[in-house]
């Protein structure tokens, strides 16, 4: 069963407004349905527009962040619980670890990096949790299609299609949560490998 919500997002302040929309859009409606929200512990950009909007709609909100950027005050005092990690990749275990979906927000490279690592993770079978790619404005149109390049050019199955979801809306993305049954199937190495 989902409860807690992981959500990959940019710390940036200086984007268009319709990403801020949507993503304090995305909190209220994640809040509503019951989820918690789990994310990186900013009290900046879409973080924590959505973070924020969550918490003010009655969600938990749990922070995980690496303790450089700690150290550089851009944590919000606003979370049930705050982890502190080493680094960058215990941070992405952290969240991982206590999160039983995650959603991407469009967001920079931090934010593919770990959308990335979330899908390899679900193709070589490490979990079996709904990813969805909240695609606000387009944002991620490009990226689809070079994940359609990838496939084409035999670096990747097709069939990695399936691992994730995109969402044109936000109540498109919950309503692929609310519904999303994990598959429990062991992974072979034909369905990692491309022949």
């Amino acid at each position: 069963m989902i409860k807690k919500v992981c959500v990959f997002a940019s710390s940036s302040n200086c984007v268009d407004d319709i990403y801020v929309r949507d993503a304090e859009r995305l909190g209220q409606s994640l809040a509503r349905e019951g989820f918690d929200i789990v994310y990186g512990g900013s009290s900046l950009g879409l973080m924590w527009a959505c973070a924020g909007s969550a918490k003010a709609s009655g969600a938990k909100i749990y922070g995980v962040m690496p303790e450089r950027l700690h150290n550089m005050g851009v944590n919000t005092e606003e979370c049930v619980e705050l982890t502190v990690t080493p680094c960058m990749r215990t941070r992405k275990a952290k969240m991982d670890e206590i999160s039983d979906a995650v959603i991407a927000l469009p967001g920079g490279f931090g934010t593919i990096e770990e959308l990335s690592e979330m899908i390899v993770q679900k193709q070589l079978g490490y979990n079996s949790k709904a990813i969805i790619l909240l695609n606000t404005n387009g944002f991620y149109d490009k990226l689809i299609e070079f994940f359609d390049v990838i496939i084409s050019e035999k670096f990747g199955k097709g069939s990695v299609r399936v691992l994730y979801y995109v969402a044109e809306t936000v109540e498109d993305a919950i309503e692929y949560l609310k519904n999303y049954k994990p598959e429990a199937k062991p992974v072979t190495k034909e369905d990692i490998y491309v022949k």
